[in-house]
């Protein structure tokens, strides 16, 4: 069995540090499990890593795919099996960052995907509807998978109501079923969190002002003028567009994204309690990144030393 090391947590708690931290530290490559920051020309809302945040680390599955071309649940687990298995031939610690719970779960149990016909009209009618919409509808059969998404992942819904019209069979049952199949890793589950929230929610402030400077506008500008719903249903697009329709002024528009994001990390958050042998650490606990990186570095010593992701959560 493959050992990796995955850090995951809500937007803005620190991930990307703390997991180039440990790559450092025991030579590793990073694995993104971000599903927004797999595509091109999509950086700045998405938080994608820069190259000095990535501070000479190899990341993969981060901007690779045209926004305009398909990807599914299905593709990442593949795509990421693969690289993974790269990173431990080349002898060095594979590392999954990122906040997408539902790649991560899927990767990590080794979920398989049974193929299902596609429905070529139901997608077009569907196309046409707001991801809000497409959840209210989703979350009157599988209320399961709708909790896992978000609206801005207009693709995955649609493919979870086409799964369930064509089937049957609703992606949270397939997902069950699939469950019998045995995980290839071992794996240490480091889970990021803040004991005093408001912490997290400064954070999130701070990096959508740091956004605005790094030219977020200008970003915003360009993919609300493509008609790929993917990214226009994106946070950090979808909140500037009454900015650029003149229905509302800038300044309201940024505290619509401040808000929408806290609400995002509330929501990751909800999914990754439901980890099993994960491993909480909470920043604010600790005097600084220093103290974070100390104690993640001690955990994964011994779980690299022990082999078994069998640890137990922190009081």
């Amino acid at each position: 069995m493959i050992k990796l090391a995955a850090v995951m947590g809500p937007t803005a708690s620190g991930k990307t540090a703390l997991s180039v931290e440990l790559a450092k530290r025991f030579d590793g490559e990073i694995v993104s499990a971000d599903s927004m920051q797999i595509y091109k020309g999509m950086s700045i809302a998405t938080a994608k890593p820069t190259p000095e945040e990535q501070n000479g680390i190899p990341h993969r599955l981060i901007d690779f795919l045209e926004p305009w071309e398909e990807f599914s649940v299905a593709d990442y687990v593949e795509l990421a099996h693969k690289e993974i298995a790269k990173i431990d031939k080349s002898g060095k610690l594979p590392i999954i960052c990122g906040g997408t719970g539902l790649y991560i779960d899927s990767l990590l149990e080794n979920l398989s995907f049974s193929e299902t016909d596609t429905d070529g009209d139901l997608r077009a009618e569907l196309s046409k509807l707001s991801g809000e919409r497409l959840l209210e509808i989703l979350r009157e059969f599988d209320p399961e998978t709708a909790a896992a998404l978000h609206p801005a992942n207009v693709k995955r819904i649609i493919r979870a109501i086409e799964i369930y019209k064509t089937s049957g069979i609703t992606m949270s049952e397939q997902k069950k079923i699939s469950r019998k199949n045995s995980s290839p890793y071992l794996s240490l589950k480091i889970c990021l969190d803040f004991r005093d929230r408001q912490k997290l929610y400064e954070r999130i402030d701070k990096r959508v002002d740091l956004m605005l400077e790094a030219g977020l506008i200008d970003e915003a500008k360009e993919v609300l003028s493509g008609e790929l719903k993917t990214s226009r249903q994106a946070i950090g697009y979808k909140e500037l567009s009454p900015y650029f329709s003149g229905e509302l002024e800038l300044e309201e528009c940024i505290e619509n994204l401040k808000r929408a994001t806290r609400r995002y990390a509330k929501r990751q958050l909800s999914w990754f309690r439901r980890e099993k042998n994960a491993v909480w650490l909470y920043p604010d606990d600790y005097n600084g990144f220093d103290g974070l990186a100390e104690r993640a570095a001690e955990l994964t010593e011994d779980f690299l030393r022990g082999g078994s992701d069998d640890i137990q959560k922190n009081p």
